[in-house]
């Protein structure tokens, strides 16, 4: 059996003496970040560059005219509650929230201050009303990232047309992952393929799905889908042991050495985030403020990924691609 018998497819006015009184607590306005995950991966940096840029924009500096206060579940999603709670006590101007999950655990702790966010579908996670008239206190940018799935696996099967088995490696803490699983076995069943789906959110539970996933090799080509973003060093390494081609939603990891990323320009995305977090320190309300969602796409192709798994990159994939790594 050949290596490469697998593939993997893989966001007014204060009264005088309440005025003086907060002037003392604080000298600068203050936003807190409430992130899921952790500030080391690599992705997360830069999409926290593209928040503070985003600021820039709007006149804020981090450290001279606004101070930031960051707080990191490091995967522990069951930290958030807390984590929110503590932000609130400590009366930052807005919350800046970098996940679903993190959005959720800050709405539940205030109805007043005001909440940015990045994430999938946040009318259908509840976030707000509408993207239109987001009303109450959040508002930010809704980059719908299920719908790509069928994208993803277009891209892969253009790619590897032999393909006949689709595996899905999800998140299982992820909130998105059941409208994940059906919108991944929709597309492969509109393509005539089977899907297989791998749970994995750590390091050594990506490894085991790898480790299972080769074990099962089946006599057809397979190729699999990734749907969030545990370690990109983890899943772009073992789909290189293992000669698997890979497509992956974000751009990061074809950076990184994957075969195709398909998906928004997140930093773009938290640059929003940091443009609306800066005019509501200027006074705008969220709730006047439309929930954006991404108007432009990135395809990236690594080829130096492509000819190492002995791949040919169709030109078709090639002529719209946004950037090719050679």
């Amino acid at each position: 059996m050949r290596r490469r018998d697998f593939t993997i497819l893989l966001a007014g006015a204060i009264g005088g003496g309440q005025s003086a009184a907060r002037a003392q607590q604080k000298a600068m306005p203050v936003i807190g970040i409430l992130g899921a995950t952790s500030p080391e991966i690599p992705l997360v940096a830069a999409n926290l560059a593209g928040f503070r840029q985003g600021l820039g924009e709007t006149g804020y500096v981090w450290g001279q005219n606004v101070t930031i206060e960051y707080r990191w579940a490091n995967g522990e999603y069951d930290r958030l509650p807390a984590l929110a709670a503590d932000l609130v006590g400590r009366n930052v101007d807005a919350i800046a929230a970098l996940s679903v999950p993190s959005a959720l655990a800050a709405k539940s702790a205030t109805w007043t201050i005001p909440i940015v966010f990045s994430v999938g579908d946040a009318v259908e996670r509840g976030l707000v009303a509408s993207l239109a008239r987001p009303g109450g206190n959040l508002t930010g940018v809704s980059f719908l990232t299920v719908e790509l799935l069928p994208k993803l696996v277009e891209l892969l099967s253009e790619l590897v047309p032999q393909a006949r088995v689709m595996a899905l490696l999800v998140n299982p803490s992820n909130q998105n992952t059941p409208d994940n699983i059906i919108e991944a076995q929709e597309a492969a069943r509109a393509k005539g393929v089977q899907l297989q789906v791998l749970k994995a959110g750590t390091e050594s539970e990506i490894e085991a799905a790898f480790t299972l996933l080769s074990s099962r090799r089946p006599a057809r080509l397979s190729s699999a889908a990734i749907r969030s973003y545990p370690p990109g060093a983890t899943l772009v390494g073992l789909a290189s042991r293992d000669a698997v081609p890979t497509i992956y939603l974000w751009r990061e990891f074809a950076e990184a050495g994957g075969l195709l990323s398909y998906g928004p320009s997140i930093p773009d995305t938290y640059r929003v985030m940091g443009i609306y977090a800066g005019r509501i320190l200027k006074g705008e309300k969220a709730a006047n403020l439309p929930v954006q969602q991404p108007t432009r796409f990135e395809l990236v192709v690594n080829l130096k990924t492509a000819k190492a798994l002995g791949l040919t990159v169709p030109p078709s994939i090639l002529a719209r691609a946004t950037e090719v790594i050679e």
